[in-house]
């Protein structure tokens, strides 16, 4: 059993923000992640700093810490540009990243660049071609490729990752086509839950939409041969019914690892507090969750 967290990349680096990231590691967290987006929901029209260069400074800052993206999408990158950051990033913190990705969605970075918002079908198509040689690109030292969506010509990344044969991958899918990428590529898997429950849901329901949700994983995997729990598997918080439950106590948090942990995940996220938001929460009772929330666990 794991426990990370997301440090969303708010703060301006020497006021508050590299403090975060030193917190985390002294808490002990698994994994400190953050968002790769441009600009994210209700945070739109306040602060918002890029992944790369943040989890670079984090990545120079912290020694144990593990560090990644959660989630990477096509909406705004390619993959070749992506791997030479991934491996720069790689290098830089001595082997500690991990790359969540997935297909992305309908947020302002699908439109951000002048393009018109892909359709879920295009959305997996893309996804679907972007991941394949992202790995490729990861493990091989030149790759040439032309796809329907991108391509590559002689692509070097020399000397390659750190991590052998490359940094993980934390893919985030529920549907098969991206359950698929999970049980090929991944070396975890990722959900928030089922956002068809969010609002309107139950916390039991979600429980029963994650255990379908690791089953088809399940399914997947062993259509190619692999063993489920090969996979680490992270629940994402902060989305299902109930969202800032986890946070409000120890008990609660208790409560709520326990039974997601007893489906088969193996990480729990949780949000940094961000006063006045939607991750708004005790930042004592976040800490203590950090340091206490585990032991309890396995009493």
């Amino acid at each position: 059993m794991r426990l990370s967290t997301v440090i969303l990349p708010v703060r301006r680096w020497h006021e508050g923000g590299r403090d975060e990231w030193l917190r985390a590691e002294q808490l002990g967290f698994h994994t400190a992640y953050t968002y790769d987006h441009l600009s994210w929901r209700t945070f739109r029209d306040g602060p918002w700093y890029g992944a790369v260069p943040t989890l670079t400074a984090a990545a120079a800052a912290t020694e144990r810490l593990r560090l990644g993206t959660l989630v990477t999408s096509p909406n705004f990158r390619h993959p070749v540009t992506l791997a030479k950051d991934l491996i720069s990033l790689d290098d830089i913190s001595g082997g500690r990243i991990m790359l969540g990705i997935g297909a992305g969605g309908m947020g302002f970075d699908a439109t951000v660049l002048g393009q018109e918002a892909w359709t879920p079908r295009e959305r997996a198509d893309r996804f679907g071609e972007f991941l394949p040689l992202l790995d490729r690109l990861l493990t091989e030292d030149s790759v040439t490729y032309e796809g329907t969506f991108y391509s590559a010509v002689e692509a070097r990344n020399i000397p390659g990752c750190v991590q052998r044969p490359r940094l993980p991958f934390a893919v985030a899918a529920t549907g098969p086509r991206g359950l698929k990428l999970a049980a090929k590529h991944g070396q975890a898997w990722v959900t928030t839950g089922d956002p068809k429950l969010f609002e309107t849901g139950t916390p039991e329901e979600s429980v029963e939409a994650m255990r379908g949700q690791i089953e088809k994983l399940g399914k997947a995997c062993a259509d190619i041969g692999r063993e489920v729990a090969e996979l680490d598997k992270i629940l994402l918080t902060g989305f299902t019914p109930e969202p800032g439950r986890p946070l409000e106590s120890l008990d609660a948090f208790v409560d709520f690892a326990g039974k997601h942990f007893e489906l088969g995940f193996t990480e729990i996220v949780v949000h940094a507090p961000i006063p006045d938001s939607d991750f708004a929460a005790d930042q004592a009772v976040f800490e203590q969750i950090a340091t206490e929330g585990l032991a309890q666990l396995t009493r």
